[in-house]
């Protein structure tokens, strides 16, 4: 959720936090407080946030939220990202980590590397490993227990504007290797973000990530945390026009069984 939507309500007058927790489903909140200029750099950014986040997080807490979230994007050119882009913005992940930890919420940990572009899908591999490296650094530096945050990145893929065809099998292939080698066995899952990628593409990779890791007895849990990759087809048949209602949830359950389905590889 973001901050205004944990103070609205249903229409019989009940908040959507409560609503949710009477079927079973936990909360979560947008604690970052968005892209900024990144002092120093003309074409890079700093997510901000964390001045009187601890006081923002009891807060949450006390309102039955149970995990948050916070984004750190890094773009990729010919000559970026740059170390220090990776660097601040790795800190102010793991400070936010620490500060959620410290308040008894889980935290979602989201270092994405931007799909747009026209680097090749080995160029998105070199720069998540900087960016990984720099992350699971500060985390370890800054005492965050890795057994209780959630990791939301970037499939490896190559930028949206580069035209290369890929085998099936390569995406697959390079996301596990990636995710063998640089993500901590601490970690106890990967949530996958859409990030970019067609409605289309987000179902199929994580699918094919998923029986991949199957078939090769690679013992990690992937799964997904969508935003546009599950809504953007239903917001579309939707328009907010209550006639539409019932065909756009439809269309939403559909989304959500067939990534539901990918994550076990089917």
């Amino acid at each position: 959720m973001y901050d205004e939507t944990t103070h609205q309500n249903s229409d019989n007058n009940q908040s959507f936090i409560n609503l949710l927790s009477s079927k079973n489903i936990l909360s979560g909140i947008k604690v970052d407080k968005s892209l900024h200029k990144l002092a120093g750099s003309n074409e890079e950014n700093i997510t901000e946030g964390l001045d009187g986040l601890s006081e923002r997080l009891i807060n949450y807490r006390d309102m039955g939220l149970s995990f948050a979230k916070w984004r750190a994007l890094i773009v990729i050119t010919e000559k970026l990202p740059s170390d220090y882009c990776i660097s601040v913005n790795a800190h102010a992940l793991a400070r936010y980590a620490a500060i959620c930890q410290e308040q008894g919420i889980v935290p979602i940990v989201e270092p994405e590397v931007f799909i747009e572009g026209q680097h090749s899908i080995y160029k998105s591999k070199d720069v998540n490993e900087k960016v990984f490296k720099k992350v699971f650094m500060e985390l370890k530096d800054q005492n965050v227990d890795l057994e209780s945050i959630i990791l939301k990145p970037s499939m490896i893929i190559q930028g949206d504007k580069n035209t290369d065809k890929l085998p099936d099998e390569k995406i697959p292939e390079i996301n596990l290797e990636f995710l063998i080698n640089n993500v901590p066995s601490q970690v106890p899952g990967i949530a996958y973000l859409s990030g970019g990628m067609s409605d289309h593409d987000s179902i199929l990779n994580l699918r094919n990530i998923n029986k991949y890791a199957r078939e090769k007895e690679i013992p990690l849990e992937i799964t997904f945390s969508y935003g546009r990759g599950l809504q953007s087809a239903a917001m579309h048949e939707w328009r907010g026009k209550k006639e539409n209602i019932i065909l756009a949830q439809k269309i939403f359950i559909e989304r959500c069984k067939e990534a539901s389905l990918a994550r076990q590889g089917l």
